[in-house]
This record gives C-alpha cells, structure tokens and sequence, in this order.
C-alpha cells in the first residue's frame, strides 16, 4: 500500500472521464479534490501541484470504469501538495517515465527514454552532481530498452538543459506520454500501472512540500457529502451512499 492512501469511510464517488460543468454532469478526480479542497468546482483547482494535478487528470481518463474506484481514494491526500521546488517536476517524470518505459510502445519508448536522461540531467543539476550519472534504477531500466536508449543519447546529446522550458512544456509532455504508454500497452492490467504513477507522485510531492501525504484527511461527513454529489459505490461488505436531492452547481 501506498503511504499516499488515506482512511475513508466505506463509501466511494464514482469518478467519469473528462471535464463536468458540475457534480450533476458526473466529476474527475480533481473535480472532487477541487470540492474537498473548498474551492471552487474545477478540474485545475490550487490546491494541487500542477504537475501532480495533471498526473491525477490523465490517470482518472484512462483508468477502466472498473479500476477508477481505486483512484477514488487517493483524491484527499492530493489537497494542500503545492510547491515550487523543481525536485517534484524532475522526480514525477522520472517516475512516470520509468513505470512505463518497459511496457511501452517502441515508439513512446524513444520519448520516455529522452525523458529519464533529461530528468536525470536536470537531478545531476540541482544535486550538484556529474552530468552524465544515472541513478540505478534509470540504468537499470534504459538497460531493457538498449535501442530506445542509444537513439535516446543521440537525440539529447546537444539539446540545452533550460529548467524552466522543462518545467512548463518537456515534464507535462512525458507525463502524457508515460500515461498514455501504460494505458495502451499489452500487459494484463493497465490500471495497476496508471494508480502506480499516481500514488507514487503523491509520494514524491508530499516529501518535497514537507507535508505528509496521510495529512490530506477530511472529514467523514464531508467525504460523505462529496460522494452523494455523484452516485456513489460501495466497498465490499459497505452500504452504498444514496444520491442527495442537490448538488452544487
């Protein structure tokens, strides 16, 4: 289990894919962290790393209606994660990256293989360490990909770092990519891949905002409320929550 997974009563939302106008439209994982947060109803609420943030909007997409249950819990532990320590930007992709490079089309495994080694340069950078180094499980997985990671050397080889382009466009791009690459892979349970990305990133961000990821508790009356603004589902052995006769608008 993941230390990002925080106790909640028994009831569960049921999460959609996309963007609502409002909770009668259905609601994304951020749509309801937005409303937990108090803010007001959006899928890019502040509450949230903006990175973390779009992890959790594209894991929400692409996620079975199945498996999206399982996302549902996680949606308090991402409410007060913000910060602008460039570590959090570096390591989400990274991760993401990582998670998805072995499974992953040959085609995204080119692009998320130039991503470990521009997430790595960027960690060399702010560590203060020997451009060039690897940490061991970035060697270890651009190892299983040994084509993806020579056209991948070729191809970074004379690109600049600058922190800031990396920030705004390279990291959100990966994070797609990685997503997507997961999703769409061959393997038995994408969903597994996708939760992984995203409880892991909440992991990352809570350690470098100093905020506990199992601080983002709410209430139960609140989570209750939150899950009769949609048709809620239950947990195993768990009354379902019934639908309230208004949602906010």
């Amino acid at each position: 289990m993941s230390e990002a997974e925080p106790h909640l009563p028994g009831i569960l939302p049921v999460l959609s894919r996309g963007r609502h106008r409002n909770p009668r439209k259905g609601a994304c994982f951020m749509e309801l962290a937005s409303y937990l947060a108090g803010e007001r109803w959006s899928d890019h609420p502040t509450c949230t790393h903006s990175l973390l943030a779009s992890v959790a909007r594209l894991a929400n997409d692409h996620t079975s209606d199945a498996g999206r249950p399982r996302l549902a819990q996680l949606i308090p532990s991402v409410i007060g994660l913000i910060g602008d320590d460039p570590h959090i930007d570096a390591l989400i992709t990274l991760r993401c990256s990582t998670i998805a490079l072995p499974v992953a089309g040959a085609d995204r495994q080119r692009v998320l293989a130039v991503s470990v080694l521009v997430c790595e340069r960027v960690l060399a950078q702010l560590d203060g360490r020997r451009q060039g180094s690897l940490t061991p499980g970035s060697e270890r997985v651009l190892r299983a990909v040994p084509h993806a990671t020579q056209w991948a050397h070729r191809f970074t080889s004379d690109v600049p770092l600058r922190l800031t382009a990396f920030r705004r466009k390279a990291a959100p791009h990966a994070v797609r990519c990685a997503i997507e690459g997961a999703a769409y892979a061959l393997i038995s349970d994408p969903d597994v891949l996708l939760r992984s990305m995203l409880a892991e990133s909440i992991d990352i961000c809570a350690a470098w905002t100093l905020k506990e990821a199992s601080d983002g508790v709410v209430a139960d009356a609140t989570w209750a409320e939150a899950c009769r603004l949609t048709t809620a589902v239950s947990r195993p052995g768990v009354t379902a929550a019934v639908r309230g006769p208004s949602a906010a608008s």
